[in-house]
């Protein structure tokens, strides 16, 4: 228990491993509750996978790149007494996406309900009144499965058990794919409206009907982007947590999470600097949590055999270039679908097989913030899904070779003298992952987001192996994506204790 400098009486001292958005927002919240807190980083500069490259006068948002429930942050600035509008300018995409076939067929994605019956109705006029099927089964699953449980902890089988009826329902036991084909026939069509969970890290063959929420939830709350990417959201963040007394601490790698008599107590670093904490939130990957950060005799549920066995969402590869021209018909986001879709999601899921082809999301904020490149460039990523290190693959040896293979494709599909344009190019690869982020087997968001791992199947918000721990962030519940992330936190308000117990 610390004396507060400002004459507030003792405050409780918690420590949060990682400056993830589920970390960033963990802390916020509970420097608004009373705690006094620290944020620890390994890396050098804060935001986790949320971090900023920045390069040859380039910046690359390293990770998300779209914003969507919003309130979700803005709920974090009004904590602070403070509006979100005054540190970050969120700017909402039109479209949200624009989705490319292989043989150049493309389909504007949007929120406005009237352009998306007509783009649907270019593709098969006889599936719009089965997509307006769909939409109303996403709203009433978005309704419950996010806005009524994605803050509420699953600490007991009984809270699984209480809404098994719902999630029957609501065909929770069916996949993605599986569920948009019950409203929807035309192929295509198919798979614009049930790529979603791989944004999270999942297979639409197996991820749960439930992710189909996230197609109203984009509807509803809009497609956004934070102007000066989203590293600024980071930044504005960070200010809130300093604004709050909260210290934050960049290359401070965690060692161990100390325990006594089954009570998490504090920290180690590396430089065995020792951190007493009354509370610890980890914002680490969750299998790194367990398997590296708490010593064996203090885990039951969590052992290695247990982490071993589950299923490790899929890999990433993002390649950050800049080019010294622009390309102004390329929207800020487009989803360029490959030839196959079925067998190469069964490629990157089930065989953990690298592709000769793929699906590709290409990243060009400089469409909506030219500010990002230097004057006349533009900046790109372009992110593949790919099997996790699971799949065996050296990425040390293959990496270049599939960055080249993605640029010919760009080339030669949409973006005419790419390979005389390119200025600057950096990759990020599962090892990577693997090495910067601490991820268990270098999976781009934690564990895959199926039926039996949701929920009360994940680990838990409050540890279930060690009172006083607490875990945000991809790895627990309700999972990956920035909604996902910051709704962890926004549970901590029910299961942390309140500052006061440690008076």
């Amino acid at each position: 228990m610390e004396i507060d400098s400002l004459g507030e009486g003792p405050r409780p001292r918690a420590v949060v491993i990682g400056s993830g958005f589920g970390g960033l927002a963990a802390a916020i919240r509970l420097g608004a509750r009373g705690y006094r807190v620290t944020v620890l980083e390994r890396l050098d500069q804060l935001g986790g996978r949320a971090r900023v490259h920045w390069q040859d006068g380039f910046t690359f948002d390293a990770g998300p790149t779209i914003v969507t429930a919003p309130f979700l942050f803005e709920e974090l600035w009004a904590l602070c007494g403070r509006r979100m509008s005054d540190d970050v300018h969120l700017v909402p995409m039109l479209p949200f996406y624009r989705i490319r076939f292989e043989d150049g067929a493309t389909f504007e994605y949007s929120g406005d309900e009237a352009a998306m019956r007509a783009e649907v109705a270019r593709f098969s006029r006889a599936d719009v009144p089965g997509y307006e099927r769909f939409m109303a089964r996403s709203r009433e699953i978005c309704r419950i499965g996010f806005e009524e449980l994605g803050h509420v902890p699953f600490g007991s089988i009984r809270d699984m058990l209480r809404i098994a009826p719902d999630l029957l329902r609501l065909g929770g036991h069916r996949s993605v794919y599986r569920e948009v084909s019950r409203h929807i026939s035309d192929e295509r069509l198919r798979t614009i409206f049930s790529f979603h969970p791989l944004l999270i890290g999942g297979s639409p063959f197996r991820a749960s009907a439930i992710y189909c929420l996230i197609a109203h939830l984009e509807r509803r709350w809009g497609v956004h982007f934070a102007m000066g990417g989203t590293g600024r959201l980071v930044d504005g963040l960070a200010g809130l947590i300093r604004g709050q007394g909260g210290a934050l601490r960049t290359g401070a790698d965690v060692a161990d999470i100390r325990v006594d008599e089954g009570r998490a107590v504090g920290v180690t670093l590396t430089t065995g600097e020792r951190i007493p904490a009354d509370i610890v939130v980890s914002n680490a990957d969750s299998a790194f949590t367990y398997r590296r950060l708490l010593p064996r005799k203090a885990r039951r549920r969590w052992s290695d055999a247990r982490i071993d066995a589950t299923h490790s969402s899929m890999g990433l590869f993002v390649w950050y270039f800049g080019t010294k021209r622009k390309y102004p018909d390329l929207a800020h986001h487009t989803i360029l679908m490959g030839p196959r879709y079925r067998e190469l999601i069964a490629d990157i899921f089930g065989r953990k097989r690298l592709a000769d082809d793929f699906s590709l999301y290409l990243h060009r904020p400089t469409a909506t913030d030219p500010m990002l490149a230097p004057p006349g460039h533009d900046a790109f990523y372009v992110l593949s899904p790919v099997p996790n290190l699971a799949g065996g693959q050296d990425w040390g040896i293959c990496a270049e070779a599939y960055r080249r293979r993605i640029a010919a494709y760009l080339e030669a599909s949409l973006m005419p003298g790419l390979s005389e344009a390119i200025v600057t190019s950096k990759v990020t690869t599962p090892q990577d992952f693997a090495d910067d982020f601490l991820s268990f087997r270098g999976s781009g968001f934690g564990l895959e987001p199926v039926l039996k791992q949701s929920a009360w199947f994940r680990p838990h918000n409050a540890s279930e192996d060690v009172r006083n721990l607490f875990l945000v962030g991809a790895g627990t519940h309700p999972g990956a994506g920035l909604p996902g992330v910051l709704s962890s936190a926004r549970i901590l308000d029910r299961v942390v204790p309140d500052a006061r117990v440690f008076a």
